[in-house]
């Protein structure tokens, strides 16, 4: 085996050879090795709670010191019972008009209602004479036997055409129904009254009145017409 060769020695003229070629090259970065870090397990269970030393000294100052004194406790108001509260009642408000405010005008009153009067009878002396004849009856009309509307109808046609024919003094048949006034028999006993009274005939109705026994008695009515 042969020895190992020993490095020969630079001569100067190597040595500042070299060190010229050296200033040529530029030196090369550091790396730079990037250490990963160590990841340390820190146990999820907490740690006990050391003991905390108590000297002898403060020990027996804890056992000497006096009890701390109760605190009273306050007494509690126990609510007693409500009493009923009357409910507050409404309060009228007035309202007033200012000085300057011209008054409300005042609701027109109305008139009062005041019935026509009714057509009076006829005269004691008139009725005598139409009873006895000496005053003739122009007219005659039968009600008897028709219903309301229709003998309503036919008394106000009638009356009609006996003013405009000139007839001062009519007869008017209403039959005298039975003995109950108010029975259905005597219907138009009671309204043919209200009829000659109402504003439709009235303005040609001057009276009426019962006739006598021989021309119907309670079941007939002198009627006079006013004059045209």
């Amino acid at each position: 085996m042969k020895p190992p060769r020993r490095p020969r020695a630079l001569s100067r003229e190597d040595a500042h050879l070299w060190g010229e070629i050296a200033k040529l090259i530029t030196p090369l970065r550091a790396r730079v090795t990037l250490r990963k870090p160590k990841l340390t397990v820190v146990d999820a269970t907490p740690a006990a709670k050391a003991t905390p030393k108590i000297s002898p000294a403060k020990g027996i100052a804890k056992k000497l010191a006096p009890a701390p004194k109760p605190v009273p406790a306050m007494p509690v108001a126990i609510p007693g019972p409500v009493a009923a509260v009357a409910p507050a009642k409404p309060v009228k408000r007035v309202v007033r008009l200012g000085a300057g405010a011209p008054p409300a005008p005042a609701a027109p009153v109305r008139p009062a209602f005041v019935p026509a009067p009714a057509p009076p009878g006829l005269e004691r002396r008139e009725r005598q004479r139409i009873s006895r004849g000496l005053l003739a009856i122009e007219g005659r009309i039968d009600l008897h036997g028709l219903y309301q509307a229709e003998a309503h109808a036919a008394l106000v046609g009638f009356l009609m055409r006996a003013r405009a024919a000139g007839h001062a003094r009519v007869l008017v048949v209403t039959g005298k129904g039975g003995e109950d006034a108010y029975a259905e028999r005597g219907v138009l006993r009671r309204s043919v009254p209200h009829w000659l009274r109402g504003a439709d005939l009235r303005p040609i109705v001057l009276g009426f009145e019962e006739a006598a026994r021989h021309h119907g008695g309670a079941g007939a009515l002198y009627v006079r017409l006013r004059r045209r």
